[in-house]
């Protein structure tokens, strides 16, 4: 993958238009998104955020379940051990929120973003957020706290309205997450 033609094509924060290219796979690279959130690549930890988020701007999961980095002319797969991306921080606007990933990518929770709740790979139910291409994120232990303070409950779950849509923070019957 070339990544000096990368950060020409496209600046941090644009979306390139990944539904549109269809190349060839090229095998495999040595990229892991750690559950933590952490990106290493061949055994160390990505330390520069710009390429962090230009990178998540050219990843998407297709239906194959596996996650794939994707230029026009190539398809690499990476490793994700949980979700690829962790929702930061959020902001009320109005009676909803917007919520921020660590990779700058700004989401309303509606209908089109809704929490749900989705196993980790050890087995906890956590809230996951969709945001591109396939991709979901987590929310950060700081995020998702904040949140359960001003939580209601509806049914058996907590959570909080936003978009007009019930967000699940977790179920009561099995306490908050």
């Amino acid at each position: 993958m070339k990544l000096d033609t990368l950060f020409q094509q496209f600046d941090g924060q644009a979306i390139p238009p990944l539904e549109q290219w269809d190349p060839p796979s090229c095998g495999d690279m040595d990229l892991i998104i750690m559950a933590s959130g952490d990106w290493v690549h061949e055994g160390s930890p990505i330390r520069r955020p710009a390429l962090v988020s230009l990178l998540s701007r050219v990843l998407r999961r297709e239906a194959d379940g596996g996650y794939y980095l994707v230029t026009p002319a190539e398809k690499l797969r990476i490793v994700v051990e949980d979700l690829p991306l962790l929702v930061i921080d959020a902001d009320p606007v109005g009676s909803d929120w917007m919520a921020t990933t660590a990779c700058g990518d700004r989401v309303p929770l509606d209908v089109g973003h809704q929490l749900h709740l989705l196993k980790t790979p050890t087995g906890d139910l956590l809230p996951a957020l969709p945001i591109r291409h396939g991709l979901q994120a987590r929310l950060h232990r700081n995020l998702f706290y904040r949140w359960v303070e001003l939580a209601e409950t509806h049914g058996d779950e907590v959570g909080l309205w936003s978009g007009g849509v019930w967000h699940s923070l977790g179920r009561s019957d099995a306490g908050v997450p």
